[in-house]
């Protein structure tokens, strides 16, 4: 009952006029940049960081912008997958196999449309999801002591490569190095200066914004450059919208494609590391062994193939923010953005986000209410206008990214090193990028390094030294069962279920073709 008056008191906060506008303006915009190939939801949420700051947003606005982005580019990304065969994110690849075929066969609106309902079901569902299972977590999170916290934050780097990830040893030196920048700056317990080289703008360490701006939205915008040459986003050859809405047969077989995918979304998105790819993949391949075994309709144009991802990606993006807002760990790359964008407005996730501000938590939560059924309006009847997005020309759309980075980052810091520096972030994640080392672990590393600092010492300090204390309680240890596993995972099942996507994307296309 006080989780329902809590929520009520949320919709109350989110159902204002100008937090109302925000949340339409970004899941416009998210739609937007999920549908443009490659920028997904968290370069979306970091292109647009500086704005909210910029414009001297509160916390409580400035998260229901970013989240509408978030979900505006998952619902986005089936965009180009359907109509190019090209992903417009990572989970977006299981859509390809039977939308782009779908397509071809003059269904691409159908497609659009269902892609569309099916993002809804999945994402509204995560929503309820999150408000069940994230006021639970927190009971358990607050049984953590420093130790705990510490493992936990382990967890977090040793699971955030991905289970899709075929180089952990990439992940790892991605983490490492996250932590090596965050711990330039004083020492918070000494006052000691470490690795600022006597520069007096580094004597605060680095700004978390300016990282992730540099690394995400500068280096996809000389990713761009360098592979599309002033081309435009998509390319000429795209299919046909056609009829855009379904018939309700084709919408009533699918319900329980959008169901099983459901389930399996939400339970991979609140496993940190799984995220949205996983969700999608294990939603395709279980509705492809429990209706086409045959293998007779899938990957050619079966509407249930559509569902059944679009579902599981959906689910999976609500669901990656039940372990942000409990613990203060993300579960996704995008969530981990999200998460530099609350510890820059001074809020703490973790078990007393739901205590000390509930008004932002439960605020932002029926904004994801709000939400979904803004984008399931827009993504039906105006799938049409997004599809034309496809055709902006980078030469236009790549200086309005780095127009927005240069002017929001100025003008919240004010200084000419702080742009400087993101433009050396920028090209760093341009290299990295190019090196195929992930991003997100360096984001992690320079977002949690302190506090993973700060809780090993108070560890070490209230157990007189003993590093056993990292392993003195059973919550300890299954914490670190669970790093272990989730390093040691993706190894093993990485570059299967990587092969398994690129051969049901191959398999799909050869009948098309004769």
């Amino acid at each position: 009952m006080d989780t329902l008056s809590l929520l009520f008191d949320g919709f109350a906060i989110a159902l204002t006029p100008q937090n109302l506008f925000l949340s339409v303006v970004g899941c416009f915009l998210g739609t937007l940049m999920g549908a443009l190939p490659g920028l997904g939801p968290a370069n979306g949420v970091a292109i647009l960081i500086p704005i909210a700051f910029s414009l001297g947003l509160g916390p409580i606005p400035s998260l229901i912008l970013l989240t509408s982005v978030y979900y505006g580019a998952m619902y986005g990304g089936r965009i180009s997958s359907i109509l190019l065969n090209i992903p417009g994110d990572e989970p977006a690849m299981m859509t390809c196999i039977d939308g782009y075929p779908m397509a071809l066969k003059g269904q691409a609106g159908e497609a659009l449309s269902l892609g569309g309902v099916a993002s809804f079901v999945g994402a509204f569902v995560a929503t309820i999801g999150l408000v069940i299972l994230a006021p639970q977590l927190v009971k358990i999170a607050l049984l953590f002591g420093p130790a705990e916290y510490f493992v936990l934050f382990t967890v977090a780097f040793a699971t955030l490569g991905g289970v899709s990830s075929t180089n952990q040893a990439k992940s790892a030196f991605a983490a490492a190095l996250g932590l090596g920048i965050a711990m330039i700056g004083s020492d918070s317990q000494t006052g000691s200066q470490r690795f600022t080289f006597d520069h007096i703008h580094l004597y605060d360490g680095i700004d978390f914004l300016i990282a992730i701006v540099g690394l995400f939205a500068l280096s996809e915008v000389l990713i761009f450059l360098e592979h599309h040459k002033g081309g435009a986003a998509g390319t000429t050859g795209s299919a046909k919208v056609g009829r855009i809405l379904p018939d309700f047969k084709m919408i009533k077989s699918c319900i329980p494609s959008m169901a099983r995918g459901t389930g399996l979304g939400f339970f991979s998105g609140v496993l940190p590391g799984a995220g949205a790819s996983l969700g999608s993949f294990l939603a395709y391949s279980l509705e492809k062994q429990t209706v086409d075994r045959d293998g007779k309709t899938f990957g050619k144009g079966d509407p249930r193939g559509v569902a059944a991802p679009e579902a599981g990606n959906n689910a999976a993006a609500g669901g990656a923010l039940v372990p942000m807002l409990s613990l203060g760990v993300p579960g996704s790359g995008t969530t981990a953005v999200m998460l530099a964008v609350l510890l820059q407005l001074n809020i703490t996730p973790g078990p007393l986000l739901f205590t000390k501000n509930p008004d932002v938590v439960w605020g932002l939560i029926a904004a994801l209410f709000i939400a979904n059924f803004i984008l399931l309006l827009m993504n039906v009847p105006l799938v049409g206008l997004f599809t034309r997005v496809l055709l902006i020309p980078t030469r236009i759309l790549m200086p309005v990214v780095a127009m927005i980075s240069f002017v929001g980052i100025y003008s919240i810091t004010g200084s000419t090193f702080d742009v400087l520096l993101m433009v050396g972030f920028g090209f760093a994640g341009w290299l990295l990028r190019k090196l195929e080392v992930p991003l997100v672990p360096v984001i992690l590393g320079i977002l949690l390094g302190n506090q993973m600092e700060v809780n090993l010492r108070r560890a070490m300090t209230i157990s007189d030294g003993d590093w056993l204390v990292l392993v003195g309680s059973p919550l300890a240890i299954i914490l670190w069962l669970i790093a272990i596993t989730g390093f040691m995972l993706p190894m093993f099942i990485g570059r299967r279920m990587k092969s398994r996507i690129e051969d049901e994307r191959k398999t799909s296309e050869t009948p098309l073709g004769d």
